[in-house]
């Protein structure tokens, strides 16, 4: 009885891909999807963060997932896309490969990580979701931006 009533809140996610890895995010906390931004470069920070960009008065700080997921930096093309997150006041904006589609999930639809690894640098991941037979890594945003802003 109580599996069925977790599995009546539906969550949204916007799915992503990074090299041939799928991602996706909470789309409450996507503020716009934009093509490619031109940063400025912010000296001593880490080869991940691209730089900052001024997006309608508001600077954006901008990390590459590629290089914060240790993948080779690649040329950008016309699906590589910035999805600009909010978290609180605090915005991110993250390159990625490809954004593909809206997806809905129930709770019993994702996988926690930490069946597989209790792994301290995974808190990042919120669990693994099954989609018609992909698997989709769900990125837990908030941390993401709260590691940068630590920094």
């Amino acid at each position: 009885m109580e599996n069925k009533s977790l599995d009546k809140e539906i969550k949204q996610f916007v799915a992503f891909k990074v090299g041939d890895q799928e991602y996706g995010a909470d789309i409450h906390k996507v503020s716009i999807i934009e093509k490619t931004l031109t940063t400025a470069r912010v000296p001593t920070t880490p080869d991940y963060i691209k730089g900052v960009v001024n997006l309608r008065g508001e600077i954006v700080t901008v990390m590459s997932l590629r290089l914060k997921f240790g993948l080779p930096e690649i040329e950008e093309d016309d699906d590589t896309r910035t999805v600009i997150f909010k978290f609180n006041e605090a915005l991110l904006g993250i390159i990625v490969d490809a954004v593909d589609e809206v997806i809905s999930l129930k709770e019993s639809d994702i996988e926690s990580v930490t069946q597989i690894t209790n792994d301290r640098s995974l808190d990042y991941i919120l669990g693994i979701a099954k989609v018609e037979g992909r698997l989709i890594t769900l990125l837990n945003i908030e941390k993401l931006i709260t590691e940068l802003l630590e920094k």
